[in-house]
């Protein structure tokens, strides 16, 4: 009995020191969703498919050992209420900022993940990037995207990006800054957030 006591204690005591959310790590070090698109990454082919689930496409730049990407995954996309949306709503494809998987280019240039985000200038990660509904002709991803959210942010900020690019945000007069602040104050009066 005591045996299984002290097994029982030390168990406890190791999680306690374990993250609360601690995601899988993949063999080419990045954090994994099982949610994750696992596709050929040939972004129009990525963009059809997502179109076709009545979804959208964001492109996630990766890193081994970024503690960033980790917060994102750890903390971000734990939270049932980030997760829930952006699954129901994007077709999310993960890419290794300095990994040799092969990329097709919307313009057809075939590359490198490594060398994509060379080419299209993406630099932090995480980054995500968000591409139109629908597949443009004879541009790049840089040019195509409707936007780019370098780095991991704060649960509404990273949420409220999700949700105006879903919303079709950036074709209207409203900025981004400003949607956000607009839905951080319907929060706070709704209660669900506090002043800072």
């Amino acid at each position: 009995m005591l045996k299984h006591t002290f097994t029982a204690f030390a168990m406890l005591a190791l999680a306690a020191l374990l993250p609360a959310h601690a995601v899988e790590i993949g063999d080419d070090g990045l954090h994994k969703q099982n949610w994750f698109s696992i596709t050929f990454r040939d972004i129009a082919e990525d963009i059809e498919t997502a179109n076709d689930e009545g979804k959208r496409l964001a492109i996630v730049f990766e890193q081994r050992g970024c503690i960033y990407c980790r917060k994102m995954h750890e903390e971000l996309l734990a939270d049932p209420e980030v997760a829930d949306y952006i699954r129901e709503n994007f077709k999310v494809v993960q890419y290794n900022m300095f990994g040799d998987e092969e990329v097709t280019d919307l313009d057809g240039e075939v590359l490198t993940e490594k060398t994509a985000a060379r080419k299209w200038g993406y630099v932090f990660t995480p980054t995500v990037v968000f591409l139109p509904d629908e597949v443009p002709e004879g541009v790049s991803v840089r040019d195509a995207a409707v936007a780019v959210m370098p780095g991991a942010f704060s649960k509404w900020t990273f949420l409220n990006m999700f949700r105006w690019v879903n919303e079709k945000g950036y074709e209207g007069e409203e900025h981004f800054q400003k949607y956000h602040a607009r839905i951080i104050m319907e929060l706070r009066e709704a209660g669900r957030l506090e002043a800072e």
